[in-house]
């Protein structure tokens, strides 16, 4: 029996339309590795558009939202009624009551309560320059990261510096924002991602910004390095995935150093996670990654209820 799976893109990432992102070309080598590893598991690829979910979901057992990179612009309402609505004809993957508790990053402050390494953050209902003065005061800090509770990409993100001219609004978040200490370690350091598949850890990356920046993404000369963690660090990690009471299809834990050594968790990604198949061993359909992953999903395909 060949399963029938469909990978959820946003309309800038689906290939051969106008106004594609300039890193496409993520999906492209991660799809030429998925693709292969998941047909010598049985199971057929097929990218279509996330919009399109709900009325092609009957033709597919599964769908995965692997690079929605538009939901967060206005479109989460959207995004998460499609996938609703696609539940009920398909296995969604991470089930969609992840993937909405996943969207906020709200969900910071829960894992935090819960006793997860987490980077101390502060919420806005709308960014202001009083909100901020006080988070200054808050956070102890002289420079502060401001983004979106939903976002993605470092979409409508600023580093501000105390004493410097206030972001324009249009560069600030739009609704609800997040507020961080910038922590030095992003570009002393870097930020880390780890993967996991079916909750085992599968491979890990270190991501540097290019000089004088801080953001990771490619988009902005981003580059990144295989990484093998340390104990410790994947202690770390363990422990936030340890604070949840579902146990993701894929995750990937994003990591900075904090100020006392030991690594924080900035963001937990449950939704549409790049997942840096080529620090995985192996190419194609024999990267190590991709069949972990394809492993891990067969295996959810046919246990499920």
């Amino acid at each position: 029996m060949t399963y029938k799976i469909g990978i959820l893109v946003s309309d800038n990432m689906m290939p051969g339309t106008d106004g594609v992102r300039e890193d496409i070309f993520e999906l492209e080598e991660q799809m030429g590795k998925v693709a292969p590893a998941f047909a010598a598991h049985g199971m057929e690829t097929t990218i279509i558009r996330w919009r399109e979910a709900a009325s092609r979901a009957a033709d597919f057992d599964a769908m995965m939202p692997m690079f929605v990179w538009d939901y967060f612009e206005g479109n989460e309402t959207a995004f998460l009624d499609q996938m609703t609505q696609a539940s009920e004809q398909a296995y969604i993957f991470n089930p969609v009551n992840v993937l909405r508790w996943n969207s906020e990053k709200s969900y910071l402050d829960e894992l935090g309560q819960k006793g997860a390494p987490v980077i101390k953050t502060l919420y806005l209902d709308k960014v202001s320059e009083a909100g901020i003065a006080q988070a200054f005061e808050t956070l102890e800090t002289e420079k502060l990261v401001i983004k979106p509770i939903i976002g993605g990409g470092a979409w409508r993100q600023v580093l501000y510096t105390k004493g410097t001219p206030f972001p324009s609004a249009d560069e600030l978040p739009p609704d609800v924002a997040m507020v961080q200490a910038f922590l030095p370690s992003v570009q002393a350091e870097g930020e880390y991602s780890f993967l996991y598949f079916g909750g085992k850890f599968s491979h890990g990356v270190l991501k540097r910004a290019k000089s004088g920046d801080y953001r990771i993404q490619s988009l902005y000369g981003g580059t990144e390095e295989t990484y093998q963690p340390k104990s410790d660090e994947l202690a770390s990690a363990q422990a936030i995935l340890d604070a949840l009471d579902f146990e993701p299809l894929y995750a990937r834990v994003d990591l900075l150093r904090g100020n006392d050594g030991m690594l924080k968790l900035i963001e937990l990604e449950l939704l549409e996670p790049y997942l840096y198949m080529t620090h995985a061993e192996g190419e194609g359909g024999d990267n190590k990654g991709a069949q972990r992953l394809a492993t891990a999903l067969l295996e959810r395909i046919k246990n499920a209820p």
